[in-house]
């Protein structure tokens, strides 16, 4: 009698024997059940239904899922190396896969039925074809095709004469698809697909044979070099009719009636290929209720586990600090100037959660000068008041530094010691930092992401603060976490951030938004320069010195190099000082130089001894000038939106009017277009970064690679923002009356949140 053997790793090898009784392929479910001293192997039909909560079950369905794409009937090595780059590995990669577009290929449309912006597939004969070129000398390749009722011209602007020549021949017959262009009177298609009709054979008969790609809607995928439709779709079609049925969702069925959901595997295979009475503009604007069932299964795991994170805080024991005013109320008697209301509400709810009995863990968020370093200072303050340690974590050196020479100065007033800890720091002097930090000698502590190495060791870390948070993930705030007891959790941003995007990358925080500036400040004029207004531009920084104002002019280089046209800091700094400014004081700020070396700087330009300050962007945050009336951004179309707003918060503080020139280059992109003119025409954060979120995406928006935001393959969250507030509401709901996951019905779920989101989201602790 055959043996199935179990092997050293725990895999089931099962022999030919027992494969050929069965009737197994790959990718087939087997059911392994104890009987005795043997095991009973049976195999799963298809769409069978075992009860979704078993797990054994549940890992037969998962191991099908991973199952490599290499080993699909049709794929192999070769075409499994250019499907990878398209970022399917697996079964399930390629079931998330989905069409980013759909055809209607239901019926073939005559030629003088092709309607001009619609993709249209039809029959027609060669006609005529060979190379042609356009006046100004652009050679492309055209062909006239056509049927009895008239003629359409098909061009390629990139084409090897010698295939095409081979190829297009008078009198083949084809079916052809494209979008259908109008220029004049004369209907046109570029770079069309064909699939050939050999000679001899029937137009129906070719149609009947190949149902995935004619006689239906169809879906169109992104593709790679080395990668066709056809080809994609053969794949795909193979993929979800034999795996759709392993994929589950566990999703509550009450939840799935309320909103109108389908089961996971039915959403995938409508998604693929749906049926011919889909209606093809829902389908195009991923509006069908399969498209919104895989959005909303993606946000609804995500929010359960932000979900979940937020409830493990609100049981944790935190610290509770007393509020003593030691160096609080000292602070506030230097500063020149009283606390907005805004800042009073947030800095009473940080209070509120300092004083609580379980850890804080929230979010501030204030528009460019809204004031949030101060009220990061004073949170800090009443940590320090209770003996406890401060690490303030800021994404790039240049930050750490501005927010050190910001905070030691009030600290040094203060009697609190304060450090700066880099990656640049090296040697005797980092060994002394680190010695004077684990001994507890550093009350506040503050640097980049050296901060939460393994070397840093805090002797009663009360306080972690991260600036900037959108550029770092939720694993470096579970780092910063660990170097202490449960310690508070402060995280500042001064992007806004778009209420979607925050749902998914903050989720697990409570909000607080400084939504007031300071009284005194003034309303900043836009406004968009080009190279030929260069001159007007200087008058307009020579008037403001002249009445006793102070400049920027920002570049986005230290040093020119060769391979860049762009003009660079330290180059223009000479050149304005000796021959466009020769008789003003002119000063030079860039992050290569030594900290001390900056605020030297700083401090002369705040002090007016310097009449315009030539920098990088180094000056996007931290530096508060009230007599600096104008800001020139030199070639503002390479700076992003959220940048350009950044550096545009330094001038509009003090009571005067200010102004921010863009001086943009010659040749402007699209986007670098749309960016200029919202800046000109707004100065509101949160309409900024929705601008900014829709022209670069998620992705871009918050730093490519970032590690804090999930990756999602169905969803988005600018197009299924409604969705995720459902999904949002609904998660959170659940953990509120499970917060553990733990009833039966719920079992299922937390293994499908594990499995997704487990490591990512830090979720170990709930395993």
């Amino acid at each position: 009698m055959p043996v199935a053997k179990l092997t050293a790793d725990g895999q089931i090898v099962i022999p030919d024997e027992i494969r050929n009784l069965l009737g197994l392929l790959p990718g087939d479910s087997i059911l392994i059940e104890p009987s005795g001293s043997v095991a009973v192997i049976s195999r799963i039909e298809p769409n069978s239904t075992a009860p979704p909560d078993s797990e054994l079950q549940q890992s037969i369905n998962r191991k099908n899922l991973e199952t490599p794409i290499q080993y699909i009937k049709g794929v192999g090595p070769k075409l499994a190396g250019i499907l990878a780059k398209k970022g399917i590995a697996t079964v399930e990669d390629a079931l998330y896969l989905l069409p980013i577009r759909y055809e209607d290929r239901r019926e073939l449309r005559k030629v003088a039925g092709l309607r001009p912006g619609c993709t249209e597939v039809f029959h027609a004969r060669v006609i005529s074809a060979g190379p042609a070129s356009t006046k100004g000398g652009r050679r492309f390749y055209e062909a006239v095709v056509g049927d009895d009722t008239g003629t359409i011209v098909l061009k390629w602007f990139n084409f090897n004469p010698r295939y095409m020549k081979g190829v297009w021949q008078p009198g083949k017959k084809g079916i052809f698809t494209g979008e259908v262009s109008q220029f004049g009177l004369q209907r046109e298609i570029h770079h069309p697909d064909v699939d050939w009709i050999a000679e001899g054979r029937e137009l129906a008969a070719i149609m009947a044979a190949d149902p995935v790609n004619f006689g239906r809607t169809v879906p169109v995928y992104p593709l790679t070099e080395g990668l066709n439709q056809k080809t994609m779709r053969k794949v795909l079609k193979e993929v979800v009719d034999n795996f759709s049925c392993d994929l589950y969702s566990c999703l509550p069925p009450e939840l799935m009636t309320r909103y109108g959901l389908l089961p996971v595997d039915k959403a995938v295979r409508e998604a693929h290929f749906p049926d011919n009475a889909a209606d093809l503009r829902a389908l195009n604007d991923w509006s069908t209720p399969a498209h919104r069932t895989l959005s909303f299964d993606e946000f609804f795991y995500l929010e359960l586990g932000l979900a979940l994170k937020k409830h493990g805080t609100a049981i944790d024991e935190g610290i509770p600090f007393k509020v003593t005013h030691k160096y609080t109320r000292q602070l506030l008697k230097m500063l020149p100037y009283s606390l907005t209301d805004a800042q009073r509400r947030v800095l009473t709810e940080i209070k509120n959660d300092m004083s609580a009995a379980h850890p804080m863990h929230r979010l501030v968020q204030g528009d460019v000068g809204s004031g949030k370093t101060i009220v990061a200072l004073l949170a800090a303050l009443l940590a320090v008041e209770n003996d406890y340690q401060v690490a303030i974590m800021a994404p790039t050196e240049i930050l750490a530094e501005q927010h050190y020479l910001n905070i030691h100065r009030y600290c040094d007033e203060l009697g609190i010691h304060a450090c700066l800890v880099t990656s640049g720091l090296k040697g005797k002097a980092k060994i002394g930092i680190l010695e004077d930090i684990s001994s507890g000698k550093f009350q506040i502590v503050v640097g980049t992401h050296a901060v939460i190495q393994e070397k840093v060791e805090f002797a009663r870390l009360g306080l972690g603060i991260i600036d900037e948070q959108h550029r770092f993930g939720v694993l470096q705030r579970g780092s910063l976490k660990k170097k202490g007891q449960n310690p508070d959790i402060l995280v500042m941003t001064a992007t806004p951030i778009p209420r979607t995007l925050a749902m998914t990358v903050f989720g697990d925080l409570s909000l607080s938004v400084i939504d007031e500036l300071p009284p005194g400040r003034t309303p900043v004029t836009t406004r968009i320069c080009n190279e030929s207004q260069r001159q007007r531009v200087y008058g307009i920084v020579r008037d403001e010195v002249r009445k006793g104002r102070q400049a920027y002019i920002i570049y986005p280089l230290v040093e020119e190099s060769g391979k860049s046209e762009l003009k660079a800091a330290s180059q223009m700094a000479e050149h304005l000082a000796h021959e466009v400014f020769s008789d003003l004081r002119i000063g030079l700020l860039h992050g290569r130089m030594k900290p001390e070396e900056k605020e030297a700087v700083m401090r002369s330009f705040k002090a007016c001894e310097t009449d315009i300050l030539v920098s990088t962007t180094v000056i996007e945050v931290g530096i508060d000038v009230p007599n600096a009336t104008v800001m020139v951004i030199e070639h503002a179309e390479r700076f992003g939106l959220s940048q350009l707003h950044q550096l545009r918060g330094r001038v509009g503080r003090g009571s005067n009017q200010s102004r921010c020139v863009l001086l943009a280059g010659w040749k402007l992109t699209a986007d670098a277009e749309k960016r200029l003119h919202v800046m000109e025409g707004t100065a509101d954060g949160f309409a900024i970064a929705e601008a900014d979120l829709e022209i670069r995406g998620p992705g871009d928006f918050l730093g490519t690679r970032q590690a804090g935001l999930p990756e999602f393959r169905v969803a988005n969250i600018f197009r299924d923002g409604a969705i995720l507030e459902q999904a949002r509401k609904e998660a959170f709901s659940i953990i509120g009356r499970d917060p553990a996951l733990s009833s039966p019905e719920n079992i299922s779920m937390r293994r499908e949140l594990l499995r997704r989101w487990g490591g990512r989201l830090e979720l170990a602790g709930i395993a």
